[in-house]
């Protein structure tokens, strides 16, 4: 019996120190902490400072708006005129400087959000503060790509967004949907 409570002594402990590293690689968070900016990865930043979309645009996209980028990357298959193609190539040109310029303010915000954290700054004052700068800053770049989203669509025939629904991948296409925000009946 004394054997009994020996061996369950000791495997007490054991199994609480195996269980601590098992349970500190199990956070969603580790590693995480040694980012500049906590809210972005490196690969968002780099995204982000270039203009990409960051998915900003999915409620056109996936919407039937098509995208300034991918409409360039189909003007084949979308057998684009050189006049449409003109048109896209100035709506996508001006997008991304917009987007870059907007991105640059957005990180900037969560890098000062950040940093107020790691700084031991925060306060409730600072933070609302902070937060309307990035919520703001997003929602500038967030409306960039979706005005693209809107200044292409109009330049494109039914048919070709028809076909951009089709080679992007996207299921029941977009022929229900009049783009005035009300669906055909």
């Amino acid at each position: 019996m004394r054997h009994t409570r020996l061996a369950a002594g000791l495997a007490a402990p054991g199994l609480m120190v195996a269980s601590v590293p098992a349970v500190a690689q199990e956070s969603p968070y580790a590693g995480m902490d040694a980012r500049e900016i906590a809210s972005l990865s490196q690969a968002d930043v780099d995204a982000i400072l270039a203009g990409q979309g960051w998915g900003l645009a999915l409620p056109a996209e996936l919407g039937g708006y098509p995208g300034p980028l991918h409409v360039l990357e189909l003007a084949d298959a979308l057998e684009l005129s050189d006049a449409q193609r003109a048109e896209v190539q100035a709506v996508y040109d001006a997008m991304k400087v917009e987007a870059q310029t907007a991105g640059r303010a957005y990180v900037e915000a969560e890098a000062m959000l950040s940093h107020m954290f790691k700084a031991g700054h925060a306060s409730p004052q600072r933070l609302e503060m902070m937060l309307g700068q990035s919520a703001d800053a997003l929602a500038d770049l967030r409306a960039v790509h979706l005005r693209a989203h809107l200044e292409v669509t109009p330049v494109l025939s039914d048919a070709q967004k028809e076909v951009y629904a089709r080679e992007r991948g996207y299921g029941g296409g977009h022929g229900d949907a009049d783009h005035s925000g009300h669906a055909n009946h």
